[in-house]
């Protein structure tokens, strides 16, 4: 089974403070349950993911997952441990979990990084903007493969 998705959904204020540069979002395939090509012709660089993923403002992703960064005092407890989820996932599982995990949950308490629209009570500086461009979501997808030790 696949689809085409193009813009949709824009992540909740509440997760992350500002929005991202891109104003678009990037057309894309679901494939079972992945998006199986890249968002962007660039690959995904996972120290900038980790940048991401760390960052309050941007991710904002410890604020309920734990993961390999001990650099981080407070980390999340809410959702799955991020340590091993490259093993878990393959680079499409994750693409699409960060893109827009209520296409697999529509219960999950996720938020979309990579939609754009169909948002109630957003901040208007969020309006009909994802919360992570192409490039931030090809970079966190880059790190999260890395993560293989459980």
């Amino acid at each position: 089974m696949s689809r085409i998705v193009g813009s949709a959904l824009l992540m909740a204020a509440a997760a992350v403070a500002t929005p991202a540069r891109a104003e678009t979002t990037a057309v894309y395939v679901v494939v079972e349950d992945g998006i199986p090509a890249p968002l962007t012709s660039m690959p995904g660089d996972p120290a900038r993911g980790r940048a991401i993923v760390v960052n309050r403002q941007v991710g904002a992703c410890l604020l309920c997952h734990a993961g390999p960064f001990p650099e981080e005092r407070f980390q999340g407890s809410v959702a799955p441990d991020l340590r091993g989820v490259g093993a878990r996932l393959s680079q499409a599982q994750i693409r699409l979990r960060v893109v827009d995990p209520a296409t697999l949950n529509p219960e999950t308490l996720m938020p979309s990084y990579h939609v754009a629209s169909g948002w109630a009570r957003v901040a208007k500086a969020w309006q009909d903007r994802p919360a992570l461009d192409a490039r931030q979501i090809e970079d966190v997808v880059a790190l999260l493969a890395t993560l293989r030790e459980p």
